[in-house]
């Protein structure tokens, strides 16, 4: 009976020992625990920002590394790697922070964080790359919680590899001890594919303006809602100090719902949604922010600094996994007469305590909002990521405007209704032939083109809607529309301006004296494009080819001032042109951007005086920039020329943040390829136009999660055609609902990955068994060997103290431990000492997304 009992023990120290190749689940995160700051000795906390809680799940401790801030409205940065490269789901928050320190704090999801230190001054920007937001925490508010079955995807193919939390330290009077701050955020994450997949909506007013004096000022948003149904369970609002409150419902058939109501002087972060809200294709999202521009001397517009206002309405919602999209935004008021009908409650503003609104904003008692140096330290540095908005352009390959039979292609813009406007030059052709050396047309004897440059075209389908600009122009170049529809064109070979009405055959305004190039106020030698401010109707005009300066009239014409010089050699400074080609006005930052061709960058100045901000360059421009476009809200467009011959960087659309000047995406079209694309524009909803003078074409992109989608009918699901402008099909499921053809390969994939799932149990579950077998084997064998060689008498079972006996370590007196010196088991570096945890088989990998 002993030897049996000795048996099974040896036995189970050998299994052990085998066991122990087996990586367990904290294996997978050595890789980050060698490269894990240590936090000061000052913080309070786990030491170990890893923490398995079973198979499955694990902690990630998210904390600044003791920091202590200078000054007040400091906003610090730190990122945090996700510590697996398989797909997880953060399914709950846990803030670690105090009112009496830290004003908020923003958790985003990324690839690639603004900086690789330990912390970093949050004016560098949060990520590079596309970035949502996944957590906000702000004084006195609620903690974020998460429903069961519901998650933020992160990992995997789609998923962020970076958590970067932002810190913003208000009033910095708690650390006049010096001590140090390791403010922070538990996430708990899961490999347990989640059935729902959390996401953020951001609805964002970006035209507003508040007069100064003005007691109620309303900035309204609306959105026709074109998915897949959603469920909204938080929300967040956001205004600046004139911010009275801000309010958001789902409207259904005329029927208002509440999603939620607050005022924005209380802690800005997610409030549950206190009943559930959800919303199906075409609903409308609606929000309406109150301001009051009492106290204000000045027009008050959208910005980014204290004196500028802002009126943002967050959702945090979720979907079902197979349909769930990360990040939605709404910047347009689809609807303005339903707002007649707004309930009354959200014009009724929200009283706060003015204790209360101190410690909110988290400035000293005597600052004021007229005081200069609160507008210079108050920056909304979380607001930064508005843009970094999750998609891809690409060409509408269905759009039959690609077909069109044009001259070269030279402008394009949009109107008030968004209908496509191209100005080309018929049977006109720049060429080596069109100017002398001092730039005068010398094909004057082929009269001016007897088409219509001027082509108003309907979006979706192409159709021809309007058409103007017979015998009028001789070179096409520049075009872009006022706020009231006057169309502003340029004629290189006229050297003039137009300003054209758009049912008017003759010009309303010209600028430049005709076929006559040259410097002074009264002349243009080859202007390139024109800009229009719809503030103050001010004329800015691009000059151009042969001059070197943007030149400022006023709205009926006058010289107002000029700037910019030639390009010197060597490096080209500030304020200097090689052919500043394209104009982009940006009326939400007061901002005039060139892109300046021939040196291959963007340039951006003050519209009120022409000083010079800031320049956008990349090295994937190449040499050549022709043109650059603006969407409301902060997005740049632009398109580069063809790469010179030493040169890889290929020619191709990109899309920019505006604010950080990153580039988010970039775009090649499908069918043909880029020639010289020659001008750009794009609308609100990211629907893209670019105009080729060589291809003497007109290509449409669009969001990914904008394309259109044909009608098909096909076991027993409808998918109704929806308008261009709209984000994705209506499927109407009927008896048992299938998916449509995309959906089917989803699924498709799901199976799969649940085969990969089920292979992988059973690969682990073999390596388990294989070590049994053989030892069964071991002493099946060594059995029958006693019994041959004794002659069937039994030796009192397997003694595995004589087995292991010629083994060193071991001695025939008993059992000495087996030794797990050489063993694949992993020892806790922080200490030294082997791990405790269980010998068990590492989870099963987690399927990908089905998404």
């Amino acid at each position: 009976m002993a030897g049996l009992v000795n048996n099974l023990l040896m036995l189970c120290l050998v299994f052990q020992n085998i066991c122990l190749g087996f990586r367990s689940p904290l294996s997978v995160f050595k890789r980050y625990k060698d490269t894990t700051r240590s936090l000061s000795t000052e913080c309070l906390g786990s030491d170990r920002p890893v923490i398995s809680l079973g198979l499955s799940d694990f902690a990630l401790d998210i904390r600044m590394p003791g920091v202590t801030p200078k000054q007040s409205d400091t906003y610090l940065c730190m990122s945090v790697p996700l510590p697996v490269d398989d797909e997880a789901y953060v399914v709950d928050f846990k803030p670690h922070a105090s009112m009496d320190t830290v004003h908020h704090m923003l958790l985003f999801g990324c690839n690639e964080p603004s900086s690789t230190e330990s912390y970093w001054d949050c004016d560098e920007g949060t990520c590079k790359d596309k970035s949502n937001i996944l957590y906000a925490w702000a004084r006195n508010a609620p903690p974020t919680r998460l429903p069961k079955g519901v998650g933020f995807r992160v990992g995997g193919e789609i998923g962020g590899r970076f958590f970067v939390l932002q810190v913003h330290y208000g009033d910095i009077s708690a650390f006049r001890d010096k001590h140090k701050d390791c403010s922070g955020v538990t996430l708990h994450l899961t490999h347990q594919k989640q059935p729902l997949i959390a996401g953020m909506y951001l609805m964002m007013s970006v035209n507003t303006v508040i007069p100064p004096g003005e007691k109620v000022v309303d900035a309204d948003i609306a959105c026709h809602y074109k998915r897949f149904p959603m469920h909204l369970f938080a929300y967040r609002v956001h205004t600046h100090r004139l911010g009275k409150v801000v309010s958001g419902y789902r409207v259904r058939n005329g029927q208002w719902t509440l999603i939620g109501r607050q005022s924005p002087q209380l802690p800005q972060a997610f409030y549950p949604v206190e009943h559930p809200v959800d919303v199906s294709y075409d609903d409308i999202l609606a929000a309406r922010c109150v301001f009051s521009g009492e106290g204000r001397t000045t027009e008050t517009h959208i910005g980014g600094t204290a004196n500028d206002e802002m009126c943002n309405f967050y959702i945090m919602y979720y979907m079902e996994a197979k349909h769930a999209v990360s990040y939605m935004t709404c910047t347009q008021n689809a609807n303005p007469e339903m707002f007649r009908n707004i309930p009354q409650e959200a014009n009724i503003p929200i009283p706060v305590k003015s204790d209360m609104l101190k410690m909110t904003h988290g400035h000293h008692e005597e600052m004021k909002d007229t005081d200069k140096s609160s507008l210079l330290q108050q920056a909304e540095k979380e607001e930064e990521e508005i843009l970094d908005q999750d998609f891809h352009i690409e060409e509408a390959v269905e759009w039959p405007g690609l077909d069109l039979k044009l001259g070269q292609v030279s402008g394009l813009a949009l109107d008030a209704e968004n209908n496509l406007v191209i100005f080309h030059r018929g049977d006109h052709v720049w060429d080596e032939n069109s100017f002398d050396s001092r730039f005068v047309y010398q094909q004057r004897g082929l009269g001016p083109i007897e088409q219509n440059t001027i082509l108003v075209l309907n979006p979706s389908n192409a159709k021809l809607l309007h058409a103007l600009g017979k015998s009028l122009f001789y070179l096409p170049h520049g075009l872009s529309i006022d706020k009231t529809g006057n169309y502003w064109v340029t004629d290189v070979a006229l050297h003039q301006v137009f300003k054209l009405g758009a049912d008017d055959k003759e010009p309303l305004l010209i600028l430049g004296v005709a076929l006559q190039p040259g410097s002074d106020k009264n002349h243009f030698c080859q202007p390139t494009d024109v800009a229009v401010d719809p503030t103050t109707s001010s004329i800015y005009v691009s000059d151009g080819y042969c001059n070197s300066r943007i030149i400022q009239f006023s709205p009926n014409g006058l010289y107002m001032m000029q700037w910019g010089e030639e390009t010197s050699s060597g490096r080209a400074r500030p304020g200097q042109f090689h052919i500043p080609h394209s104009l982009a006005l940006i009326p939400d930052f007061s901002q005039l951007c060139v892109a300046d061709r021939e040196n291959g960058r963007i340039q951006c100045f003050r519209l009120e005086t022409g000083e010079f901000i800031r320049e956008i360059k990349h090295k994937s421009f190449g040499r050549e920039l022709f043109a650059v476009s603006y969407v409301p809200g902060g997005l740049l467009f632009a398109v580069n020329g063809k790469p010179y011959p030493e040169q890889a960087e290929p020619v191709q659309g990109f899309v920019m943040n505006f604010s950080t000047g990153e580039i988010i995406d970039t775009f090649i079209p499908l069918r043909k390829s880029f020639e010289m694309p020659h001008d750009v524009v794009a609308s609100e909803d990211k629907t893209v136009f670019v105009g080729d003078v060589h291809a003497r074409a007109v290509w449409k992109f669009a969001s990914t999660e904008k394309m259109e989608h044909r009608s098909v009918k096909k076991a027993g699901i409808e998918v109704q055609e929806i308008k261009e402008s709209e984000t994705i099909v209506e499927a109407r499921l009927k008896n048992n609902p299938e998916s449509t053809d995309p959906l089917k390969k989803q699924e498709k994939q799901h199976l799969v990955q649940q085969t990969s799932t089920g292979v992988s149990f059973v690969l682990v579950t073999t390596l388990l068994v294989i070590p049994v077998v053989v030892l069964l084997a071991i002493l099946v064998f060594i059995r029958w060997r006693k019994t041959t060689v004794y002659g069937g008498k039994g030796g009192g079972g397997l003694n595995l103290g004589n087995f292991f006996a010629s083994h060193k370590g071991y001695s025939r007196k008993g059992f000495d431990r087996l030794s797990t010196e050489g063993s694949d088991q992993e020892k806790d570096e922080d200490d030294g000492t082997d791990s405790e945890e269980e010998c068990s088989p590492p989870p099963p990998p987690p399927a990908p997304s089905s998404s």
